[in-house]
């Protein structure tokens, strides 16, 4: 089957260059100042530039207000907002209404209950969810995964991603359990926390092109 992937939290041309070159359906640009991924406007509008329109360009917030995500997506002509804070429904869905893009809900998710409970929260209101490890430091980008059996065999009532840990030599398992149709990395391709590898990149989304 045909797997989609996204490599989020770039910050170089180099690695925006070899995301796309390499096979990237997404590419993911992180607003959030606590984290080692984090880019100025300034920097978002010059990686943005180099993206071509086929593939996807998504900006990552964690509870930011109108003001800071309507200078990123004007800023970077952001094709969607992928939403990893404590963001609820309402906000969700006035964010959907206001900025005019698709938005992804990450969900937190250490047992089965939290995948349960994301979808009925934001089945209606999101255009994707993303399932994510509940643990680290970060919001994201923390290199754990979930126990990918809670995903198995589950109906998902609209379009998802699997994140959380993935990389170049597990990822093919994770599809395999999950069914995931799309899948998201960052940490799995760097070489330091927030230092990105041209390698790793390519490794990661050649096995995804294999699946």
């Amino acid at each position: 089957m045909s797997v989609e992937a996204k490599i989020c939290g770039l910050s170089t041309p180099e690695t925006v260059d070899a995301a796309v070159r390499f096979g990237a359906r997404f590419v993911g640009f992180v607003t959030f100042p606590k984290s080692p991924r984090h880019i100025s406007t300034e920097t978002l509008r010059a990686l943005a530039a180099r993206v071509p329109l086929t593939v996807g360009k998504v900006g990552l917030f964690v509870d930011a207000d109108d003001a800071l995500i309507e200078e990123r997506v004007a800023a970077g002509e952001l094709d969607m907002l992928q939403l990893h804070g404590n963001e609820t429904p309402d906000r969700v869905a006035a964010l959907r209404e206001h900025i005019g893009v698709p938005i992804m809900k990450a969900i937190k998710v250490a047992t089965p209950q939290d995948v349960e409970r994301g979808i009925v929260a934001y089945g209606d209101v999101a255009d994707r969810l993303m399932f994510d490890a509940a643990e680290g430091t970060l919001p994201g980008g923390n290199a754990k995964a979930f126990d990918w059996t809670i995903l198995s065999g589950r109906k998902i009532p609209l379009p998802w991603f699997l994140a959380g840990g993935l990389t170049s030599e597990n990822v093919a398992e994770a599809v395999r359990v999950t069914g995931a149709r799309a899948v998201d990395v960052s940490s799995g391709v760097e070489e330091t926390r927030g230092v990105k590898s041209i390698d790793k990149i390519r490794a990661f989304l050649d096995r995804v092109k294999a699946l």
